[in-house]
């Protein structure tokens, strides 16, 4: 039997324990990586697979040499025995509290535990109470604060819950299952360093409930805590890493891990949305927009993650895709978060954002801890000039994930509206600590660095170089270097800048009036150098222009000439001294 057979068997039985204690999303993302694993070359056939894809354009994808893949040679990963189950006297109560959970009924189902003692049978009667409050507290939201407000209310079957599995854990007679919720709970209450400890049990007792690593990586917020967490080597826990490299802005790392786990689960659909998001980290929309095409063509249902997707066709403009997207998750399920933020985002790229913001709104009244729908209607009320109203989005979003650079720059774009540099100076620097690799940011703390307030030009330069060696995609780091260090007198850099600007627009065949500066300020460069070939070549090339940009290129040509013929020039067009 090989590795590939042994994670089969292991995920199968998984599936079947996870839905047994309706741990339903843990037992979806179990059955993703179930059928998304590579079958062996020689039993591969249409008769005995339940699909065939043709995603090896994906798979190339994915392999690239800058990558270095974990080998799988030299790795060891450790035999964790499949839990038995133990319920046989509770097996009657547990299947009516099952059938009440699966209702929605939840305190219905943990009374109808209320006297088994079978570890299985605890854990879904606190599992149920569990959620019984959250439901509770939802609902006490809505009914104090209206469904986006800010509220201290708790879930109040807390306290007992920790109570009780804290005695479980103390006479060790909990499960890997009642570990995770602890450690839940514990998160919950805000007592971090024990839930990490916690849930390290239950992901090293039963590695193979995602939930319990999902809460894990929320709790793993610097490399430090990562690397002192002493998990057991299990193949799951290169699923882990690879979510936390990515989590914690280690984009190479994660993209390695994703590669070689590619090799094993090369349908895996989860794995090439992952990849697809490390990607969007790293701002390349053309590798994104490829891969969530695939992913649409094999899951064509797929609602999951397709909010990236739509920021994608978004930021490229690609209004026809985005109103297909938008109507083809509509008619799929339109009362899902994802949904409704690709719908908002259509209404957004057509200007209609007083319809965009009723979406993002109808997103937070489904989940109101949806990160991205806070920031999207952030970016809203700031195309609508409501700032106070941005600020108070972007500041959910950062209560939910303080790591969240959009909105971070968020507010520094919010308070420079505002005229206030200074605060937004600082909420720019906090968006590039968390993101930076991306140009915008660096280019919008060098326009604060410009204002009248600070005028601080140097530091403004750093940035503007930060943001060109970021790939800046707008090129407006390199022409802005050019000009300051034009006006600092500092001709000599100012030429090699604007240089560097031309060779990029030419590259990107980019027409406009930075061309048209550039090539001025060359021509007239090269002509106080007394370099006329050089000279007459720009002018030239600014002749294809019409209008005042041809005229003053006339002119300039002009006087080239004459001073080559030794001849007075009249023109005014001289190089500022």
């Amino acid at each position: 039997m090989n590795l590939k057979d042994n994670y089969r068997i292991e995920l199968r039985a998984a599936i079947r324990q996870l839905t047994d204690r309706c741990l339903y999303a843990a037992s979806k993302w179990a059955g993703e990586q179930l059928v998304g694993i590579e079958h062996d070359p020689a039993k591969f056939t249409p008769a005995n697979t339940r699909f065939q894809r043709g995603s090896s354009s994906i798979r190339r994808r994915f392999r690239s040499s800058d990558v270095i893949s974990t080998p799988i040679a030299g790795v060891s990963y450790v035999s964790t025995p499949i839990m038995e189950e133990d319920e046989i006297v509770d097996g009657d109560f547990y299947l009516l509290a099952k059938s009440y959970f699966d209702c929605r009924e939840y305190r219905r189902a943990a009374h109808a535990l209320r006297d088994q003692g079978g570890k299985k049978s605890v854990f879904l009667r606190c599992y149920a109470l569990y959620l019984a409050g959250e439901k509770r507290k939802e609902e006490e939201l809505m009914e104090l604060e209206g469904p986006l407000g800010k509220s201290d209310i708790v879930n109040r079957e807390l306290v007992s819950i920790e109570r009780e599995l804290s005695t479980f854990r103390k006479n060790c007679t909990i499960d890997p299952f009642g570990l995770y919720l602890y450690g839940l709970v514990l998160k919950e209450k805000g007592n971090g360093n024990l839930a990490r400890t916690v849930l390290v049990e239950s992901v090293n007792s039963y590695p193979w409930n995602w939930n319990a690593w999902l809460e894990l990586q929320s709790l793993c917020t610097t490399v430090d805590i990562l690397n002192s967490l002493g998990l057991n080597n299990h193949w799951m826990k290169e699923f882990f890493l690879a979510n936390v490299y990515q989590e914690l802005r280690m984009h190479k790392e994660s993209l390695s891990k994703y590669d070689y786990l590619h090799g094993i689960f090369g349908f895996s659909n989860y794995i090439q949305a992952q990849i697809a998001k490390v990607q969007y980290s790293l701002r390349e929309f053309d590798l994104v927009e490829g891969i969530f095409e695939d992913l649409l063509r094999n899951d064509p249902y797929r609602v999951e993650d397709m909010d990236m997707y739509s920021n994608v066709l978004y930021a490229k403009e690609c209004s026809s895709a985005l109103s297909y997207l938008a109507h083809r998750v509509f008619m799929t399920d339109k009362y899902r978060p994802e949904s409704c933020c690709i719908i908002g985002n259509y209404y957004s790229l057509k200007g209609l954002h007083e319809k965009a913001v009723l979406y993002f709104r109808r997103a937070l009244k489904l989940d109101r801890n949806y990160l991205s729908a806070w920031t999207l209607m952030g970016h809203e009320f700031i195309e609508m000039k409501n700032t106070p109203a941005a600020v108070d989005a972007y500041r959910h979003a950062i209560d939910i994930n303080p790591s969240d650079y959009r909105a971070w720059y968020g507010l520094g774009q919010a308070y420079e509206m505002m005229g206030m540099p200074f605060y937004a100076l600082h909420y720019f620097r906090k968006s590039v600590f968390f993101q930076p690799n991306d140009s915008r940011l660096w280019i919008a703390m060098a326009h604060c660095y410009q204002t009248d307030q600070l005028n601080m030009i140097d530091e403004a330069m750093k940035c503007y170089k930060r943001a060109a060696n970021c790939n800046d995609r707008e090129s407006i780091a390199l022409n802005q270097l050019a000009k300051l260090n034009a006006d600092l007198g500092r001709t000599e850099e100012a030429v090699y800048y604007h240089k560097k600007d031309l060779e990029r627009m030419e590259d990107e065949e980019r027409e406009g009036p930075n061309m048209v500066e550039t090539l001025f300020f060359l021509a007239k460069y090269f002509r106080e150098q007394k370099k006329f070939e050089e000279a007459e070549v720009y002018c030239t090339r600014l002749m294809d222009y019409t209008g005042p940009e041809k005229e003053r290129a006339k002119s300039l040509l002009r006087g080239i000439r004459m001073e080559q013929t030794g001849a007075p020039s009249m023109d005014i067009e001289r190089f500022p001294p």
